[in-house]
């Protein structure tokens, strides 16, 4: 077999190995979460982070590897996360690649965490459906932001958040609201039995620039959720924000509270989305990353896509999240285009 690459993931909470051929056929791909590990912390913490990637990063290459049926020998390259996530995380990956390759003699493909979750949502396309450009957005716990993927290895970033991504929202409101960690898939189960329009809770939009209706430039675009986040805190609190939280069962309207903010979240999502593709006359967005799982954003935005004349496209749910799937099949065409580093290669937060 040609076209293998091993990948290697380890930029948050999730220590991941993958081969996969010719940067789309998934051959193995190996992941172990770290979620109960940073569970009683509410969140990531990178120290435990780093220490539990230092345990398993050879034991889930070695089985990425033997899942695979593939011996060193056969890989073209290694792929390895180098930015952006947590330095110390991003430094056991890295090191990690760097041995392997080596070892075996291979070249190693620096990848950026974010443009590999765009080209997850490309993975499952037919063979001869070319995906480029489109409107990209990448939305999870660290990151909120789109982009213009020209292909494969050209991103041009269009708008971002200002404050909190959206699913550090989710994982914030979910704490307002006692639910476990973590809390993005504990509130999408509760907003279940909620109603999404109970409480009417802020869209943010951009603020339009000075002079910007007389110079006839469009309202800029992008993306903040800390003031939705606190309107929530509010409701739920009352006015006092440093007064106790209340139990779960004291919470009124519970459900409805969980609804109405994640409805808040996904409205925001679609409409700069839609927006971005039409502005930038395209027919196809790719929407990647962990939030990416959210059954309701995968609905608003598909329904949002068609009205429009447009194709939504989603990983499945298991390539949303951090996942080597992703780096690996990204790594095909870095490697392709010289895009390779060597031993002096180094990691980066942002």
């Amino acid at each position: 077999m040609s076209g293998l690459i091993l990948g290697i993931e380890s930029s948050c909470d999730e220590t991941a190995a993958s081969v996969v051929q010719g940067g789309k056929r998934i051959l193995s791909s190996v992941v172990h979460s770290q979620v109960e590990e940073h569970a009683a912390f509410g969140g990531v913490v990178p120290e435990i982070a780093g220490r539990s990637h230092l345990r398993e990063v050879h034991r889930v290459i070695e089985q990425a590897l033997a899942e695979a049926e593939v011996d060193p020998d056969q890989l073209e390259a290694v792929a390895v996360t180098v930015q952006p996530g947590l330095i110390g995380s991003l430094l056991v990956g890295l090191s990690a690649a760097k041995g392997f390759a080596l070892r075996h003699n291979l070249p190693i493909v620096p990848v950026h965490h974010i443009h590999a979750h765009v080209w997850a949502a490309t993975m499952e396309l037919a063979p001869d459906d070319d995906p480029f450009p489109a409107v990209a957005l990448v939305v999870s716990g660290g990151h909120t932001a789109l982009y213009l993927a020209k292909g494969p290895t050209e991103f041009e970033p269009i708008a971002q958040t200002l404050d909190d991504a959206a699913g550090e929202a989710f994982d914030k409101v979910a704490w307002i609201l006692g639910l476990p960690y973590p809390g993005g898939p504990s509130l999408s189960k509760l907003a279940e039995s909620g109603a999404a329009d109970a409480f009417r809770f802020p869209r943010y939009r951009p603020k339009t620039l000075p002079n910007s209706k007389d110079l006839g430039l469009p309202r800029p675009l992008g993306f903040s959720f800390s003031g939705l986040k606190t309107a929530v805190l509010y409701h739920v609190r009352g006015q006092d924000a440093l007064a106790p939280t209340p139990a779960p069962e004291d919470i009124p309207r519970r459900a409805d509270v969980a609804a109405s903010f994640q409805e808040a979240v996904v409205d925001a999502l679609v409409t700069q989305t839609i927006e971005a593709a039409k502005r930038a006359g395209l027919e196809r967005v790719f929407v990647a990353g962990g939030v990416a799982c959210n059954g309701r954003l995968r609905e608003k935005m598909g329904a949002a896509a068609a009205d429009a004349g447009m194709t939504a496209v989603f990983p499945s749910p298991a390539y949303c999240s951090d996942n080597a799937a992703m780096i690996a099949g990204l790594g095909w065409p870095l490697w392709e285009s010289g895009k390779v580093g060597d031993m002096t290669l180094d990691a980066s937060p942002r």
